[in-house]
């Protein structure tokens, strides 16, 4: 069976903190949180394991995030030389970009597939890591790598996920994981 690691992580920081988008690596590293297929296991990084955290990542036969590719991947390129872009990876928000020409949440693809949504959003993470409360940070973004998965695994099974439209209408987005 192959290893499928689902991966998310929150920042330190804010875009307006370092100045914008183009200065993600400075963002820093608050909590990840991968599940793994190998295992069924949660794990739980902060900035202290964060070798630990890209061993596993490297390691993995595929990593399926949402938006991993260029923001996750690029807060992790502060801590490490190694090309994470080279992992094996689904990307399902570059996947959905490149079939619709738009972007869209992992809040309004999860509500419309699953009829779940996320708990939370990133700056509350940040206010969360800047209070100490580590419990409510990885909770949150452990929850954000389950809604992930169980995403993922709907488009792998259905081969398509869903969206509402600003009419509010119902679309289906076909993909190929």
């Amino acid at each position: 069976m192959k290893n499928i690691v689902f991966f998310d992580l929150e920042t330190q920081r804010s875009f307006q903190e370092v100045g914008g988008r183009h200065n993600i690596p400075h963002l820093g590293l608050s909590v990840a949180v991968t599940y793994s297929t190998a295992d069924g296991e949660y794990h739980h990084y902060t900035e202290e394991t964060v070798a630990d955290l890209i061993e596993e990542l490297k390691a993995a036969d595929l990593v399926v995030g949402f938006n991993v590719v260029r923001f996750d991947y690029e807060v992790l390129r502060a801590y490490t030389d190694y090309t994470l872009r080279q992992l094996p990876t689904v990307d399902m928000l570059d996947d959905i970009y490149r079939t619709l020409g738009f972007r869209l949440s992992l809040d309004a693809l999860a509500s419309a597939t699953l009829g779940a949504g996320k708990s939370a959003d990133g700056l509350q993470a940040i206010r969360w890591w800047r209070q100490g409360k580590m419990k409510e940070l990885f909770d949150y973004c452990q929850q954000d790598v389950e809604v992930t998965r169980q995403l993922y695994e709907f488009g792998r099974q259905n081969k398509y996920v869903q969206y509402r439209d600003r009419q509010w209408r119902m679309r289906r987005v076909p993909v190929n994981w």
